[in-house]
């Protein structure tokens, strides 16, 4: 079966990430989306995974250095964070660059290897991602979420009581990213 044809990715301001959309079929019986075809980009993806979340749930930021993400939200919307941290594991250079985007059904957004990404559902959330290595731990690298020196400007919450996002023991303990950097490069 083939799909439609989708909309053409547009790029980001961050080298090799780039956004799109997965086109939709709709009739009485439900609905038909293509989420990857081998012909349509370069990577080879070794596993999916389903992510839900709840309103509120922020995962990030994690940083991988040998692993390509495709990210595809199933449903929901999800704020996306992207940090590129390549300039600095390669050596003194300019600070890291942010960009953020608000995603939602059916967008989807490529993440090369060593740009640090997270997101808060701003809604309850389904994420689709692929990734080019089987998961192993080693590659498993992150940094604080709310790092001031980063300054990433995450929407006010108002799915929780506190208005704090809802964080794994893992993300809440994440060190700052100067203290990430100076570990991978010791």
């Amino acid at each position: 079966m083939s799909g439609p044809t989708p909309p053409e990715p547009t790029p980001s301001i961050l080298a090799g990430v780039t956004y799109g959309a997965v086109a939709r079929v709709a009739d009485a019986r439900g609905s038909f989306r293509e989420l990857w075809r081998a012909s349509h980009g370069e990577a080879t993806f070794v596993q999916a995974n389903l992510s839900s979340s709840s309103a509120g749930v922020l995962r990030g930021l994690h940083l991988h250095r040998r692993q390509l993400d495709h990210w595809i939200v199933s449903a929901g919307r999800a704020f996306v964070a992207l940090v590129d941290v390549r300039p600095l594991l390669d050596g003194p250079g300019p600070s890291a660059v942010v960009e953020t985007r608000l995603l939602g059904p059916d967008e989807w957004v490529r993440i090369p290897a060593g740009v640090a990404h997270g997101f808060l559902a701003t809604e309850p959330l389904e994420l689709i991602y692929l990734v080019t290595n089987e998961y192993d731990g080693t590659d498993e690298l992150g940094f604080a979420w709310d790092d001031p020196a980063v300054g990433i400007a995450w929407p006010r919450l108002t799915a929780t009581g506190d208005g704090q996002p809802i964080l794994s023991d893992r993300d809440r303990s994440n060190p700052s990213l100067a203290e990430l950097v100076a570990a991978l490069r010791g």
